[in-house]
């Protein structure tokens, strides 16, 4: 790779085409900025615990953080663990949680899930992809999201819809499977840096590159971003 091409990188001034080196380099930059505008970026959910995080990301499926911020309290205080929750009926969980966008099916996987924990993991949320992903309404997004956050143990990065949106603005993939997006990124990004750069990419998502409109006139990344095929 010329290494002139790798100073329009680094500088900002894309080629208009990219090898995967390139684009390597463009996202090192592109993480440095991220590092610099959101330095603390975290899951927005409130949790104490790993079960406490699993089930928040359960609820937060097609519903804000907030919504779920502002449930959890009342749920968690009234079963705290996989074993209380097991115990309880769907319709008592069903009621706590009742003002989270689809409340019922969310509602029966908690409970499917609490039971799951108990029976199989001694009421423990398992440490590995594979068992994560045999729990109910467990899918790679929330896996992933227990197994960077909860065990600092990243296997993949989340993708939701802000972190594939942005990435394929920021033209890092062109894929829209969120696996496919995922594994593009993993190509990009080091495991180091998996978790933060999915949190940053919300951040960003939320406050600027948002889903109705780009604000690309403030957005610091602008030049990262355009003129790539």
């Amino acid at each position: 790779m010329a290494s002139s091409a790798r100073r329009r990188a680094r500088n900002g001034n894309l080629p208009l085409r990219e090898n995967l080196t390139v684009k390597r380099e463009r996202a090192a930059v592109i993480l440095k900025k991220l590092r610099k505008i959101y330095p603390d970026a975290k899951t927005s959910l409130d949790y104490k615990n790993t079960f406490e995080l699993l089930i928040a990301t359960l609820l937060s499926a097609q519903c804000t953080d907030k919504s779920v911020n502002n449930e959890t309290p009342a749920l968690f205080k009234a079963m705290p663990d996989a074993t209380t929750m097991a115990r309880a009926s769907v319709d008592e969980i069903r009621e706590l949680v009742k003002r989270i966008n689809f409340f019922n099916n969310k509602a029966k996987n908690m409970h499917k899930t609490a039971n799951i924990l108990v029976d199989k993991h001694n009421g423990e949320v398992p440490r590995t992809m594979d068992e994560l992903l045999e729990l109910a309404g467990v899918a790679r997004k929330t896996a992933n999201c227990v197994m960077g956050r909860g065990f600092n143990n990243p296997v993949g990065i989340v993708i939701d819809t802000h972190v594939g949106r942005i990435a394929r603005r920021m033209n890092l993939t062109k894929e829209h499977d969120p696996i496919k997006v995922e594994r593009d990124l993993i190509k990009l990004f080091e495991r180091d840096d998996w978790v933060f750069i999915s949190h940053s990419l919300i951040y960003l998502g939320r406050e600027t590159c948002t889903a109705r409109k780009a604000k690309c006139d403030q957005c610091p990344f602008a030049m990262l971003c355009q003129q790539v095929i």
